[in-house]
């Protein structure tokens, strides 16, 4: 209904399209080492992490600033709120390097969405939380082999105790499924499906408040306003999405590795 007050036939509102996650390349084109946006988002990110963390270290004191404070804060809240209360303490202390760096990882891929600059997040294309979701996968069914042995693991994932033996014909097939399958999958499906509908949000609203502002006619432009106004505001509903997923994605890799060594389901 917006689109006929256009004043410019030539222009007009574009909508954001899937084809912004897939930028054409920007560096080394044509070689093996060619890479786009996205590429460069991630590479920018992860250095940024590690830069970091690399200048908290040699920097630590025993009496922490606000930047030590802070980095600290981090590391206290996965290692107490995620590996202890979930794993526990006698068995999470192993875990806590793996599960520090997942959700340092995921909240600086995930924030990058919104960096002026950079402005779509490294997660926002499956081949990243694919990745992570197989470290994940790996780590968990490793875990469990460790614990109790390759059949021993088996056994308690596709045979949960104190049912009846005729359910498991199934009980079973489900279980196969849920963890060897749709336990990496929903890992890696519900990161980037978030981290895609808070860009096309983004997007959306900004392109939407340029069209109305530049492009549309008079009677039209106040509507600008408004889509700006929703252009921050979303972008602040992105920042807590970046945490609340980095989050998840940690809170149910430690889950599954709880259910991986624990000795009952």
């Amino acid at each position: 209904m917006i689109l006929p007050f256009s004043s410019d036939e030539g222009g007009g509102f574009h909508a954001p399209t899937i084809a912004d996650f897939f930028p054409p390349p920007v560096l080394f084109e044509g070689t093996f080492f060619e890479l786009n946006r996205l590429q460069l988002v991630r590479i920018v990110a992860a250095l940024a992490l590690i830069v970091l963390f690399v200048v908290a270290a040699r920097r630590a004191t025993l009496v922490p600033g606000r930047f030590q404070g802070a980095i600290e804060m981090v590391l206290d809240f996965v290692r107490v709120n995620v590996a202890e209360d979930i794993i526990g303490k006698d068995k999470g202390h192993k875990y806590v390097p793996l599960l520090t760096t997942m959700f340092c990882a995921v909240l600086a891929f995930n924030i990058t969405g919104i960096v002026p600059g950079l402005n779509i997040a490294g997660t926002s294309l499956v081949g990243l939380p694919v990745m992570l979701a197989l470290w994940v996968y790996v780590m968990y069914l490793g875990a469990g082999v460790r614990a109790h042995g390759v059949g021993g693991f088996l056994k308690a994932s596709l045979f949960p105790p104190g049912v009846p033996p005729f359910l498991y014909v199934l009980l079973t097939p489900v279980e196969f499924l849920t963890v060897f399958i749709i336990r990496p999958a929903t890992l890696a499906i519900r990161l980037m499906a978030n981290m895609v509908a808070g860009h096309l949000m983004l997007v959306l609203c900004f392109s939407a408040t340029q069209y109305f502002l530049l492009e549309a006619a008079p009677a039209m432009k106040a509507f600008g306003a408004l889509t700006l106004v929703g252009g921050f505001a979303i972008t602040l509903f992105e920042m807590f999405v970046a945490a609340l997923q980095a989050y998840i994605f940690v809170v149910l890799a430690a889950v599954y590795l709880s259910l991986s060594i624990s000795d009952e389901h």
